[in-house]
C-alpha cells in the first residue's frame, strides 16, 4: 500500500502531521488492544510499514523520487525483498518487533505496560494506559502583572476557561505549566498539563534587563542645574529622587531595591533613571537674552574630547 494512503495523510504532510496520524492507528488498532480484529491488526501493520519509512526524510525523499518502492527497496532490484522476507533479520519484517516504536516509546510503554504477564495479542493480560497530551498556550501579560504578580483567566479554544496565576518577576519566553490541565488521559494514563508561554507586553515607561528596571527621565533645564528632588515612577509606586547639581542628559541614577523580584526569590534588582534634559516649549525672550548674555561670560565646549 502506498505509505501516505495508509496512514490517511497527503503528500505533502509535514513530520508532525505524519506522527500524528500514526499515533492515532496506534491507539485505534492496535492488536494488544483489540484481539481478534483482523482488520483492525492489518491496519495497524500497514501502518507500522509506512510510518518506518516516512519518518526518515532520506527514505521519504527516495521514496517521493521514485527510487525506492513503498517497503524501502531499491525498485530497480524486485527480487530484493523476496529474497529476504522470511528471514529472522529482515529489516522490514513487522509483525510484533515494531522498530518505529523508538520514535513514539514515550507513549508506547505507558499505556502497554503489562500487569500480569501474557505474551503479545492477550489484551487481558494487560492494562490500557495513555497519559493526556501536553496543550500550548501563548499568553501577552502586561508589564506590571509580569513583573508584580497577578491573576487572569484565558479562553481556550473549546470555549472553557483557565484560570492563569502569572508568577512574581516572570520573563518573557517563560513557561507556566498547569499540572492536570491538558488533554484528557486514556484508560489509567494523567492528563496532560497546560503549557503557556509568556509574552510580556512593551511599556511605555519601564523597560527590562534580567532584574534591572530602566526607565528615562525628562528633567527641566533648571532642574539640572540647580538639583533637587524629583518624583520617579518605580513599578510599585512613586518614590523621590535627588536629582544632583550640574545633572547632564544621559546620566544614570541608581534606585537601589526597586527593581523585580525574580521567580522563587525575595530580593529585588534595581531601578536605574536616565536623565534627559527637555528645553521648555518655547523660548521666550527673557530666557534667550539671558542666555545670550552667560554664553559670552562662560562659554564652554562639551565637544572637546570627540576631536580625533
Amino acid at each position: 500500500m502506498d505509505p501516505y494512503e495508509a496512514l490517511g495523510v497527503e503528500k505533502t504532510a509535514t513530520a508532525d502531521e505524519i506522527k500524528k496520524a500514526y499515533r492515532k492507528i496506534v491507539k485505534e488498532c492496535h492488536p494488544d488492544l483489540n484481539p481478534g480484529d483482523a482488520a483492525g491488526e492489518e491496519r495497524f501493520k500497514a501502518a507500522a510499514s509506512a510510518y518506518d519509512l516516512l519518518k526518515n526524510p532520506e527514505k521519504r525523499a527516495r521514496f517521493d523520487r521514485g527510487e525506492i518502492d513503498a517497503q524501502g527497496h531499491e525498485r530497480p532490484d524486485t527480487q530484493f525483498y523476496r529474497s529476504h522476507a522470511g528471514a529472522r533479520d529482515n529489516p522490514y519484517r513487522s509483525e510484533h518487533h515494531y522498530d518505529d516504536y523508538e520514535d513514539i516509546s514515550d507513549f508506547f510503554s505507558e499505556f502497554m505496560r503489562k500487569s500480569g504477564g501474557g505474551g503479545a495479542g492477550q489484551g487481558q493480560g494487560r492494562r490500557f494506559r495513555a497519559d493526556g497530551e501536553d496543550l500550548r498556550y501563548s499568553l501577552e501579560v502586561p508589564f506590571l502583572e509580569a513583573a508584580l504578580g497577578g491573576s487572569t483567566r484565558i479562553t481556550l479554544p473549546d470555549g472553557s476557561v483557565l484560570d492563569v496565576q502569572i508568577p512574581r518577576g516572570i520573563a518573557d519566553g517563560q513557561t507556566i505549566r498547569l499540572r492536570g490541565k491538558g488533554g484528557p488521559p486514556m484508560g489509567e494514563g494523567r492528563a496532560g498539563d497546560a503549557l503557556i508561554t509568556i509574552s510580556v507586553a512593551p511599556n511605555k515607561v519601564f523597560s527590562r534587563e534580567g532584574d534591572t528596571v530602566r526607565m528615562v527621565l525628562p528633567i527641566t533645564i533648571d532642574e539640572a542645574l540647580l538639583g533637587g528632588k524629583v518624583e520617579v515612577p518605580t513599578i510599585s509606586g512613586p518614590v523621590m529622587l535627588t536629582i544632583p547639581k550640574g545633572a547632564s542628559s544621559g546620566q544614570v541614577l541608581r534606585l537601589r531595591g526597586r527593581g523585580i523580584a525574580p521567580r522563587g526569590r525575595e530580593e529585588r534588582g534595581d531601578q536605574l533613571v536616565e536623565l534627559k534634559i527637555v528645553t521648555p516649549p518655547e523660548v521666550d525672550a527673557e530666557l534667550a537674552e539671558f542666555m545670550e548674555s552667560w554664553r559670552g561670560k562662560h562659554a564652554y565646549d562639551p565637544r572637546g574630547e570627540m576631536k580625533p
